[in-house]
This record gives structure tokens, sequence and C-alpha cells, in this order.
């Protein structure tokens, strides 16, 4: 066991801690997935059969890589009995395993966020009601919801408050939309990612002898990243867990940031309530960062009432005090932060795989990649488009789905008509209507029109005749041929490698596509050789693994060197040893819509508390006082959380030369930094003054006004009238002037978009 001789004295006692319940709380960079691991490890040299340990997280590459680390100490056959995986991969097996029971077939499909969107849109035509007030994300949303926390479509309907909720939300048809789309979904022989959830609950509520298999089965539960579990997700683990209470959960409190998901974290912070006989273990020591960084984040989470209290410690250097640079732009702050990067990589001999833009929403993302690309910094955004929603990928991939199950609606709906095999929109369209009519699959209408009569001509019968056939042809092979094999063929006989190899004129996007192709075959090629002897290596099986992937399970590319971009929740998890935190402003960050209560409120400081420990070796935040938004110039307040952090832990900075006087007046004296705290809370919204630009992109101001004007003078504008000049700030096209109007009070302009006329020339 010399593996445990690397654990500190905290991470020890709970790793040896086997029988009864347990909660690991775990700060920041304290080693958690390491006491996990060694745990099970342990577990399982204490004689516990890995058959009866279940495992759950909330990505696949973090159950991967615990897998092959216990493997390393217990050996990688051993490992692989563990039911190891995350909630919804799990129990997909289990729901696959009893689908019967619930009247799904056991190959049914997942629909991904673009599946049921698509089949929502559909819903909400085939009702007549206005897309805009019923937008299917919206929808979508309302839907996931009320499934996380296991309202039926049934109680929905029957539930006033609900009801009158979606009055005032002028979404009076939710009810029914719920309903249908249910409905659709069981008939398509598909479930969505809550459904993995919510049916799991069913299964496991209304045939009890089904939850007495898995309670026997799995006598000890490890639960990773506890913070984050939802209602459905708590119920679940809490029956598993009911007979013999070898219940183990890790997380942080102060990580809890995904409430938007259905994330409760009174699921951790009443742990105590559900095992009065729980022990506590509370991993401090923080391996990650800086001094600096470790104690200004606790100093800001200590703000926080809700919580598990803990002091966060390092035994690491004290490293740079976080640094805090305002700008007058957006766009300034893009070129500031760039200019930052570019000199600490040429400087310090970095790469740029070192470096991270953190921002909260992904909106922000414009001005430093415009900045990035002046420079000519490689940058990588993530949580764009991932390789499996890219559109021939999915087309390939509703082939296989169609294969495994004829009665995916989205699937059908996809493939019937591509490559173009001449069945029109309007005869698709009366399969539909059918289908609908009689309460079918499309499937089932196209394979016996004499049951289900649907006015189309002879010819396209023909042509749908043909297409019926080669599906039935995949299917036949689903389970007697290798996945990579029948792939191919699939590929191949659908016309879609013909189709996008054929394309006239191929520029860079049609070389893509057909590269995405080749891609996506090489990798069902290397799950075929990965799968050991007694393993599944059919088409299903890799298309169970696709379905359940998630945004962190995305192939990296690791060997490039790229500054990396994302929103704070899509760094959770990660480290970095330059991070850059922009955006630091009231209504942005902490959001506008969390202003409202203490509850929204404390969740974004923990969200700025993970932005700042994903740091190792320097935390940088940066602001604008004025952004556009919407086409107005917001004029902008410091966030309160800068205010939070202790002084003795910070440094106030200039922008490099020519960037603009960020922190210093007119007369060249430091201005004091007050934060937001002492404010008035609230933007100012302005909207652009004459704003408007000629074909050039040049501003139609005078041309002596930006280069020659100066404080003190005197000049008109058509709509505020004649006023006096009182502060320049910035320099070229972010110069803003602060201008004192009689009738109006101050005005503060940017002088690209002010029409000016400059009266003292």
């Amino acid at each position: 066991m010399g593996y445990l001789e690397e654990l500190n004295e905290s991470q020890l006692a709970a790793v040896k801690h086997i029988e009864g319940p347990a909660m690991v709380i775990a700060g920041a960079g304290s080693g958690k997935t390491r006491v996990l691991t060694f745990r099970i490890a342990y577990m399982m040299e204490q004689k516990i059969d890995p058959f009866n340990i279940l495992a759950l997280t909330f990505t696949n590459k973090a159950a991967k890589e615990m897998t092959e680390r216990i493997g390393n100490i217990v050996g990688a056959g051993e490992a692989r009995n563990i039911t190891m995986g995350t909630f919804h991969s799990v129990f997909s097996r289990i729901l696959r395993v009893n689908s019967d029971r619930l009247g799904y077939p056991s190959n049914f499909t997942i629909y991904d966020t673009q599946d049921s969107k698509s089949l929502l849109k559909d819903i909400i035509k085939q009702f007549n009601l206005d897309d805009k007030a019923y937008k299917a994300g919206n929808v979508l949303g309302r839907i996931s919801s009320a499934k996380n926390n296991l309202i039926s479509p049934d109680s929905y309907a029957k539930n006033p408050e609900i009801i009158q909720e979606d009055k005032m939300a002028k979404r009076p048809e939710m009810a029914r939309i719920y309903k249908t789309y249910a409905a659709r979904c069981f008939n398509a022989g598909a479930m969505d990612f809550d459904d993995l959830l919510y049916q799991t609950n069913v299964l496991l509520r209304d045939f009890p002898d089904v939850l007495s298999y898995y309670q026997q089965k799995f006598r000890y539960v490890l639960v990773d990243e506890y913070q984050d579990t939802n209602y459905a997700q708590y119920l679940i683990v809490k029956k598993m867990a009911a007979v013999y209470e070898n219940i183990c959960v890790v997380g942080d409190d102060a990580q809890s940031i995904y409430s938007f998901r259905g994330a409760n974290i009174k699921n951790i912070l009443n742990f105590k309530k559900d095992y009065p006989d729980f022990k506590l273990y509370k991993l401090e020591q923080n391996y990650r960062s800086t001094k600096n960084i470790v104690e200004a984040a606790n100093g800001v989470i200590a703000k926080n009432k809700d919580q598990i209290k803990k002091t966060v410690w390092t035994e690491n250097e004290n490293g740079e005090k976080i640094s805090v640079t305002r700008t007058l732009t957006d766009n300034e702050e893009g070129k500031v932060v760039t200019q930052s990067i570019y000199d600490k990589s040429k400087n310090d001999g970095l790469s740029y795989n070192d470096f991270a833009i953190l921002y909260r929403t992904n909106r922000q993302s414009r001005s430093f990649e415009e900045a990035l690309r002046k420079l000519n910094v490689p940058y990588k955004i993530y949580g764009g488009l991932s390789f499996y929603q890219r559109k021939e990928i999915k087309d390939l991939l509703s082939y296989f789905r169609l294969a495994a199950n004829q009665q995916d609606e989205e699937a059908f709906k996809r493939v019937i008509n591509y490559p173009k095999r001449g069945i029109g929109k309007t005869t698709i369209e009366h399969v539909m209507i059918a289908a609908n009519q009689y309460s079918v699959s499309p499937w089932e209408v196209v394979s016996d029109f004499n049951r289900y009569p649907v006015q189309i001509n002879t010819g396209a019968r023909t042509k749908i005749s043909s297409f019926v056939t080669m599906i039935k042809s995949f299917t036949a092979q689903l389970d007697r041929t290798d996945a990579d094999v029948l792939a191919q063929e699939i590929a191949r006989s659908s016309g879609i490698l013909k189709e996008l190899n054929s394309e006239k004129d191929k520029g860079p996007e049609e070389v893509e596509r057909y590269s995405n192709i080749e891609e996506l075959l090489s990798a069902i090629k290397e799950f075929t050789l990965s799968r050991a002897e007694d393993e599944s290596k059919s088409l299903s099986e890799f298309m169970l693994d696709v379905a359940l992937l998630t945004d962190a399970d995305q192939k990296e590319d690791e060997e490039k060197n790229h500054v990396t971009m994302m929103t704070i929740h899509s760094s959770k998890g990660l480290e970095f040893s330059h991070v850059y935190l922009v955006g630091l402003e009231e209504n942005l960050f902490p959001s506008q819509l969390s202003l409202n209560s203490r509850t929204d409120l404390e969740e974004e400081r923990r969200l700025f508390y993970v932005a700042i420990t994903r740091a190792k070796k320097t935390c940088n935040l940066s602001y604008a006082t004025s952004r556009f938004q919407w086409g107005n110039l917001i004029t902008c307040e410091p966030s309160r959380f800068i205010d939070e952090i202790d002084p003795q832990f910070m440094k106030h900075i200039s922008p490099p030369r020519g960037m603009g006087r960020s922190l210093v007046t007119g007369r060249g004296e430091k201005e004091p930094f007050t934060g937001g705290l002492n404010r008035p809370m609230g933007s100012r919204s302005l909207k652009p003054i004459n704003s408007v630009a000629s074909s050039s992109g040049k501003s139609n101001s005078p041309a002596g006004a930006p280069s020659h004007l100066k404080v003190g003078y005197n000049v008109e504008h058509d709509r505020f009238g004649k006023g006096k000049v009182t502060q320049l700030e910035g320099t070229g096209s972010d110069t803003k002037a602060t201008i004192f109007f009689p009738r109006h009070g101050s005005k503060t302009v940017l002088l690209r978009f002010a029409k000016l006329k400059v009266l003292d020339l």
C-alpha cells in the first residue's frame, strides 16, 4: 500500500473510512480525485468485491481517468468490474436492461439538445403557436426543470401554481406541449438526457424488485461533485444507499455553480440531516495555487452565509498579488489583456497553453478574439460547436441511430432525403401528419402504407421503399458486424461519402466536412480495437458512448499551443498557470439576474471563487468603465467582488503605455480605487450620440474634433447644444470625453460616435 504514503493526514483518514456514511469536503486544488481514486483501490484491497461498488462522476473523462489509476494499483481487469461512470451513462445502462418494464425498446435512442429542440419546434408549429413566445430553448428548459423535479406531464397539468406561472409568462400551452413532447419521445423510442434520470426514478419507484436488486448489488456508493447533483440524482442515490448506507460523497459547497441546470446546493448542506451518524472529512490543503491566490479566494467566499466552514491553506510560495486593471472600454480591455499575455509569453519563455481568459458570458469573447488575432496569438474558444454537433457528423450518426432504432423520429426526418433521393418536403409532411394522426412513428407509416394510408404518388412511394430496404439491411448487420465495418458500409451505401467527395468547387469548408467524416470513422475503428474480447464491438455500443459525451469529454488538442478562452462555468475542474478574469463589472459579474436574492448572489460569489482558484501562479482581474450592449453605450461600475478581496492581496496596475490612462487622472495622479460597493448599483444606458458611421468605418465627426479637442474647449452638439469639455480619457478610437452641457448636465461620449462641432477652432 505504498500509494497511501502519498496522502496527507486528512486525505488518509477519508480514504480509510469504508463503512457507513461519509462526506469529504474538498477545497479547490486539495487532491479530491486522488482521494476518491485511492479510496476505491483501498476498498478493493480490503476484499470488497468491485462488483459491489458504484462510483458516479459528472464526466466520462473523470471516470476513465479514475478507472485507469485504480487499474494501476489493483490491476486493470479488476478495475473494469467497478460500475463507474457519469450518472447518465450508468443509469442509461440500467434502463436498457429494464426498458421493457417502462415500455421502451432496449435500444432506445438518446436525444441530445438539438434533437429535443427540433421536436419541440415541430410541436409548436403543429399547434400553430407563436414561436417567439414559445422559443424552443425556453420551452425545453421548462420541461427539463419539471423532469429534474420529477414532475410528470399529468402532474404538471394539474398543478395550479405551475399553470399560473405559465400564464404569467404568456405560455399557457406549456402543459399541452410537455404532454405531447413526452408522448412523441415515447413513440419514437427515445429518451432525452433528463429522461435518463426521470425514468430511473420511475423504475426504482414502481418496481420494488428492481430497487432491491440494485441496493444489494451496489453496497458501496461513491458520488463525486456532490454539490452539483439535482433533486432527481439526489433521490436515486438516496434510494440506492438506503439499505447499507455505505455512502461517500465528495464535493465542495463553495464550488456549487450550476443551479441553472437544476443543481441544488442543499443536497450537500443537508447531508448531515439525511445521515446523522455521518463522518465529515475536510481536505483543506491546496496544492495548486500560491498563498496570495488562496488567501484572496478565502476572503471572498467567507462572505457567503450558506456554507460548510473550512479554511483552505497552502505551503506554496506567496507569489504575485492579484492584479486589477481598469480600462476605458471593452475593446481596450481586449488589447490590454492580449498585450499582457504576449509580453509574458515572450519575456518569460512561456507557452500560450499556460494562459486562460475566463469570462461570465460567451458574448464577451469578441474584443479578445480581435486583439489576439492582431498580435497573431493563437487561441481556442471552448464551449463552441462540438465535433459531434457538426452537420455532416449528425447526418451520419442519424443513419446509425435509425439502424439501431427505426422509431427514432428525429433521425428519420434528418436522413430520409439526405443525400437527396427525390423525396420532397410535401411528401415528408404527409408522412408526419399520418404518424401524428395514428400516434405512431413515421417509420411505421412508411413501412406499411396499406395500414397507414398517405396521399403521395407512386414515384415517391418507390423511393421511400428503397430507403426502407436500405435501413433494414443496416439493421440486419447491427449485432453481427463490428462497428467500424458497418459504419464504413453505411457511410458508403447511404451516399454520404459520395455526396461530400463529389462537391463541386471544393473549398476549405467542403474539404473539412469530408475530413470530419474520416475522423469519425477513424474514431469508430479505434473504439473497435480498444474493446476487450468479451466486450461488445457493435455500432449500438459506440452510439451509446457518443450519446453520453459531455462538454468536458470532447477531444482536446493538447499538442497545440494556444490561449484558452472559455466561460467560468466551463473552466470548473481545470487549472492554468496564468488566469485573466475579465469583465468584472456590476450587472455583468455579478449578473444583473442574480441581484434579486441572496441565494442567487451567493452563487455568483461562488462562481467568482471558482474563477480565482483556477489560477496556479497569477490571477489578473480587469474591467471596463464602458462597453456597448445592444447598440447602446453602457457606463459600467466595477464589480463588488473586487472590493471583497482583502487589499493586502491585490495590486492596481495601469495598462501598458499607449493603452489609455486607465488608473490615472488628467493631472497624472493616481485615482483612489473605491470598487463597486461605494457606487450606486445599476448601469446607466446611453444611446450612441449621433452614431452614424460612413462606409469606410470612419466617424462623421469634424476632422479636427478628436485630434485637436482639449479640456476647456467649447463644443456644440446637435441634441444637447453648447457645452464645455471637462475631461478626456483614452487614445485613438477609444478616446472618451466628458462634456458639461448647462441644460443637460455632464455627458460622457466616445468621440468616434459623437458628432461634435468644436467652437474654439
